[in-house]
């Protein structure tokens, strides 16, 4: 019998790609940077991901949940709020969630919330996410904005210009 080490629990890429898009839709839908770090699986055996919005400069935080993100080699996912992050760069955050990776028969993932406690289990990601995301609705969001830049603003559905409506006040916008 021989002791290999069980290896850690790590996220695929796909899963990376999707948590750090519910990053950048929780940035949209709050209207400020949330920031999404991918904890390393060394010391717990599984990776993890928290989810925290950067506190503005002097703000009372007694009541929130806080926590750093950033660091040396941090590992941030999605567009970071449209925040410049350098690496070192570390920020005081409000927790708000996270996921962590587990080996549980027919599981793979475990939501925690604000005081970590578990909340949520599941096999897929989007089953605990906050967005029912699926790569269809990715992928055709995409195919819209490459309509948009083709430069067909303006023009209706069988390519000719947009008309006026008898009624209306011009074309729309």
């Amino acid at each position: 019998m021989t002791n290999t080490p069980i290896a850690p629990l790590v996220f695929t890429a796909d899963e990376l790609d999707l948590l750090g898009q519910t990053a950048d839709a929780l940035s949209a839908y709050m209207g400020k940077p949330v920031l999404a770090e991918v904890m390393d699986a060394r010391e717990t055996g599984f990776e993890w991901v928290i989810f925290a919005v950067p506190l503005d400069v002097g703000e009372d935080a007694n009541d929130l949940v806080t926590v750093q993100i950033g660091g040396q080699g941090a590992r941030l996912l999605g567009s970071k709020g449209g925040m410049e992050i350098l690496d070192g760069d570390v920020y005081a955050c409000e927790y708000l969630w996270a996921i962590q990776l587990t080996d549980l028969d027919g599981l793979r993932f475990i939501k925690l919330d604000q005081t970590g406690d578990e909340i949520a289990w599941a096999e897929t990601l989007q089953e605990v996410l906050p967005f029912a995301m699926e790569d269809d609705e990715i992928i055709s969001a995409e195919d819209d904005e490459d309509e948009d830049e083709d430069g067909d603003e303006g023009e209706g559905s069988d390519g000719a210009p947009a008309r006026d409506v008898p009624g209306s006040h011009g074309p729309a916008a």
